[in-house]
């Protein structure tokens, strides 16, 4: 009787690293997409931050006494260089906030008499790249828009 349950087990050995070898890539493959649904998550509240930051700044530097709201050219020039690198100039070159964000992905507008806008626009690409290729058809788009907008009244 011993001799038959021994059998038994013998003829299981190897199962478990079969089973272990078709989980594999799932499990890793779900780790990868926690780690990049982090990273995203990260950036957008990155880009939060920074969408306050220069409206802050704008909001604190638009008033003028005798025009009232003067929203000029290098105001906005300033502001998008808050928005991009955290301080109104880079002379030293520092790396923006968010990486690929430029000064280009940045709006900045008047909304009302009072009010100003800023709008950060950036296309989030997870690391693995811009598009997953499948069999037919078209390549499945992985990259995801973010956008944060700030209004704030220019004190």
């Amino acid at each position: 009787m011993h001799g038959h349950l021994f059998r038994l087990g013998q003829a299981q050995r190897g199962v478990a690293m079969v089973e272990f070898a078709i989980a594999l890539p799932l499990l890793l493959l779900l780790l990868l997409a926690i780690g990049e649904f982090g990273r995203m998550l990260y950036q957008y509240n990155s880009l939060l931050q920074a969408s306050r930051d220069a409206g802050r700044y704008v909001a604190g530097q638009a008033w003028n006494d005798t025009l009232g709201v003067d929203l000029n050219g290098d105001l906005q020039s300033k502001t998008k260089n808050v928005a991009v690198y955290g301080l109104p100039a880079n002379p030293g070159g520092y790396p923006p906030v968010v990486p690929g964000l430029a000064s280009d992905d940045v709006t900045v507008d008047l909304v009302g008499a009072e009010h100003v806008r800023v709008r950060i626009s950036y296309m989030f690409r997870p690391v693995i790249g811009a598009s997953l290729p499948t069999f037919f058809g078209d390549p499945i788009p992985l990259s995801i828009a973010l956008q944060s907008t700030v209004v704030m009244r220019v004190l």
